[in-house]
């Protein structure tokens, strides 16, 4: 985490006190006399809970490879400096975008604050363009709601705004511009806030271990590093917090913890998240906490556009279980759009005239992609691999959106480390059985078409058939 002190004349703004049109009429000459130091993390990191040193008591969040963003204490008002910058992002070992984000990282810090807490934001803009800060799910005044034109005048490039509001509801939510949405959001502009609840709350416990995450999507071509900002709907990198596997770093925790996860959805599209072996209940959205009465356990979550979900369950199965996107493209990383299906085609023949040609020539898709995480494909620079991340047996064979979820009964409290991976006990692994193989039973009784065609005197189709054999025949 750096601390820049000379954070604005290095900017080239005008005196470290420089503040440009104030959103916030209720903010004094003496409050503005000297704004709060810009904190900056370029880590990719998972870092530590941010313990409150004043204010406040709460349990504090783990942004997953990311951070919190320090305040300072003013007269009673907590203050928080958000600095609007394009950033650099590593998303996994050997792949790096250039994007647009807050401090220093995509998405930016989480800001964490106490229902009640008088807060007041200052956002510096060091984009090429205006820009604005829309506080999702938030109750504020309508001039703090932060749509350009209609709430407020844009953030112009070089200039500092305030924002403050009174933290009224406890909640979880998220932050965006809402300027120039579209390019500002598909760069990667936006962070987590986590209001928590002054007091007991009897819809939101207590937890040992508390999680957030942002969904978000990006399209880079092979060897590039800016995202495409027109993509609607093809991205090419489904990521969380601007990270994907095997850069995603696992969520660590102790066997019987209570464990809350807080997942924000900012991308063009729905995501089913999907937990291996707990169930949880859905405890929260980014409209407040679900009543009791409308909880079920479930395995899956869909997590639409805009929409924010807090999953809650009990660690209590020892192991690392997968956690990850059930949409099976959005586990993938740098996916090419109409790729024509190869399974089944026996092109041997015309791949050795290609190769004569193209010496780089490889084969693609012919038993299916999982030989992509075997091949030593020749890719551009700056591209990461579509399936990837090494587990304790194999390539685990996914990108994208996967993580994994570690428990361990040996796990300390408050411990983040990465375990590594699970011993599993002896007779619990899944094994090969190589004694004989006996044809499938088959039952007289089974049932047919309901409406069969009617038949004709045509020859039988034949359809040859390709099967999988092994890596020699290439």
């Amino acid at each position: 985490m750096i601390s820049r002190r000379s954070f604005f004349k290095n900017a080239g703004v005008a005196g470290a006190a420089a503040v440009g049109a104030v959103a916030a009429t209720s903010v004094s000459r003496v409050a503005l006399a000297a704004l709060p130091e810009p904190v900056l993390q370029t880590k990719s990191d998972t870092m530590p809970p941010l313990l409150p040193a004043n204010g406040r008591h709460y349990n504090p969040v783990v942004t997953l490879n990311g951070w919190t963003l320090p305040w300072r204490m003013n007269s009673g008002v907590k203050e928080f400096h958000l600095v609007a910058e394009p950033v650099v992002r590593e998303m996994c070992e050997g792949f790096t975008a250039h994007l647009w984000g807050y401090n220093g990282q995509s998405p930016g810090p989480t800001i964490e604050v106490v229902e009640g807490d008088r807060v007041r934001v200052f956002v510096t803009n060091k984009l090429p363009e205006h820009t604005s800060v829309h506080w999702h799910g938030q109750r504020v005044p309508n001039g703090m709601d932060g749509v350009t034109g209609l709430n407020q005048p844009a953030i112009q490039p070089g200039k500092t705004f305030v924002y403050e509001f009174i933290a009224r509801r406890p909640g979880t939510f998220m932050y965006h511009p809402h300027a120039d949405e579209m390019t500002q959001m598909a760069m990667g502009m936006m962070g987590f806030w986590v209001t928590h609840p002054k007091n007991k709350h009897p819809l939101i416990e207590e937890v040992d271990r508390d999680f957030v995450f942002l969904l978000n999507a990006y399209d880079v071509d092979p060897g590039a590093y800016t995202p495409k900002i027109m993509t609607m709907l093809d991205f090419n990198l489904w990521s969380w917090n601007s990270r994907i596997f095997p850069g995603i770093d696992p969520l660590v925790v102790r066997q019987n913890d209570k464990v809350r996860i807080r997942i924000g959805n900012l991308t063009m599209t729905n995501h089913p998240i999907h937990l291996h072996g707990h169930e949880f209940m859905v405890t929260g959205t980014d409209g407040g906490a679900v009543p009791k009465s409308a909880r079920w356990p479930e395995v899956t979550t869909d997590v639409a556009v805009g929409q924010m979900r807090q999953l809650e369950f009990v660690a209590t199965e020892e192991g690392d279980w997968a956690f990850h996107c059930h949409k099976a493209h959005h586990t993938m990383n740098a996916m090419g759009h109409n790729v024509p299906t190869m399974i089944g085609v026996d092109h041997r023949g015309v791949a050795k005239q290609i190769t004569s040609l193209v010496p780089d020539y490889m084969v693609m898709g012919e038993r299916g992609m999982s030989d992509m995480t075997e091949m030593e494909m020749p890719m551009p620079d700056n591209t990461a691999p579509m399936m990837t991340g090494e587990g304790p047996f194999e390539s685990v064979a996914m990108g994208g959106m996967f993580s994994v979820l570690k428990v361990r009964r040996e796990q300390k409290s408050g411990d983040y480390k990465d375990p590594g991976w699970y011993k599993q006990p002896p007779g619990t692994t899944a094994f090969e059985y190589t004694g004989p193989v006996s044809e499938p039973a088959r039952f007289q009784s089974e049932g047919g078409q309901t409406m069969p065609r009617a038949q004709r005197n045509a020859p039988p189709v034949q359809v040859q058939v390709r099967k999988p054999v092994g890596h020699s025949d290439h």
